[in-house]
């Protein structure tokens, strides 16, 4: 099934929106997209979590429970050194006060005097800082439904976008994408390779043209074609903050006049091996657009994953999904328990 493309009219150009993007690595147009696959025909979805996130249950994890293991009694060195080896983890230094006050407290309340013994708490004690509701993408049936989706280049915006599009699509739904990250001709191409893969309809414009016009026309295409879902990409510029909120609020706006009090969704994607300049990357993002959750990528490349903690319990909005590979399916729901699972055991 070919995309159908429909082409916004680009409008002339505000001031101080064309400026260089953020000095992050740039997304990888030459790497493969993956192939859209007839359902039954890919064996990655039975691919275990556990195994995917090998290199985080090895590394940080598996430091953990070696230390935890290796001791002979319960101390405040053992508190103090369990604090450096998460704060070494990405998990950060207000966070990992979190952890070790509630851990100390669990431990002391159940009277454990043994350290193997701490192991399994303090699973229970990391689980509980993570968010367990809204992590959904809720779609209703007989509305518009949007999806915003904001970042950072080089965090796979673009390719979580397609991978997205191509699950709804899979599940029955029209879709419709916006490419509104109009300062990189190069994610207007990877969206529009995207949308042919998928099968979805995309708007799009000439580089440097007015977002806020491309989100506009995608919402009018998405109505007057009968989408489903209509999910917008957008670019991402943090060298300059003021920019970036009025690019966001003009789209915010253009947003809730077409759809009024109806809820959308505004989704950050964030690269799970870059740590706590993530969680400061979410904490502007929060700030310029009220966040509903958060997709971390690349979850399978870090042997650290503590952003998943600190993004969850500090930003408290939920993580809606977690990329752990290349694959449409490596795109999976986040799921607290079972993420806890695969990492600690």
């Amino acid at each position: 099934m070919k995309e159908k493309i429909i082409e916004s009219i680009p409008e002339e150009k505000e001031e101080n929106l064309t400026e260089p993007v953020l000095e992050e690595k740039m997304e990888e147009l030459n790497d493969p997209i993956p192939e859209i696959k007839k359902e039954g025909e890919s064996k990655g979805f039975f691919t275990s979590l556990k195994d995917k996130l090998f290199k985080s249950r090895e590394g940080l994890f598996g430091k953990l429970k070696s230390f935890i293991l290796g001791r002979s009694v319960i101390d405040f060195e053992m508190y103090e050194e369990l604090e450096d080896i998460l704060i070494q983890s990405d998990i950060g230094m207000d966070m990992t006060v979190k952890i070790v006050g509630a851990l100390e407290k669990e431990v002391k309340k159940r009277g454990i005097k043994d350290p193997k013994d701490i192991y399994p708490v303090l699973k229970e004690v990391m689980e509980g800082f993570l968010i367990k509701e809204g992590n959904d993408i809720v779609i209703e049936d007989g509305k518009l439904n949007v999806i915003l989706v904001v970042g950072v280049n080089g965090v796979g915006k673009t390719t979580t976008i397609g991978k997205l599009a191509s699950k709804f699509i899979k599940d029955g739904k029209k879709v419709i994408l916006g490419a509104g990250d109009t300062f990189r001709a190069a994610a207007i191409e990877q969206l529009e390779e995207w949308a042919k893969r998928s099968g979805a309809e995309i708007v799009k414009s000439t580089q440097g043209s007015d977002p806020g016009a491309v989100v506009f026309d995608t919402l009018a295409a998405a109505e007057s074609r009968g989408a489903d879902i209509a999910i917008i990409d957008t670019a991402g510029r943090l060298h300059n903050k003021n920019n970036l909120m009025k690019e966001l609020e003009k789209i915010h706006n253009i947003i809730k006049k077409k759809l009024g009090d109806q809820h959308y969704e505004s989704i950050l994607v964030i690269d799970g091996t870059t740590g706590q300049n993530g969680l400061s990357q979410a904490k502007v993002f929060n700030e310029v657009t009220d966040l509903t959750g958060f997709i971390i990528t690349k979850l399978d490349g870090t042997a650290k994953g503590g952003i998943v903690f600190s993004i969850s319990e500090e930003i408290k909005k939920p993580i809606k999904f977690i990329g752990v590979g290349e694959k449409i399916e490596d795109l999976r729901k986040f799921d607290a328990k079972e993420y806890i699972q695969a990492i600690f055991d």
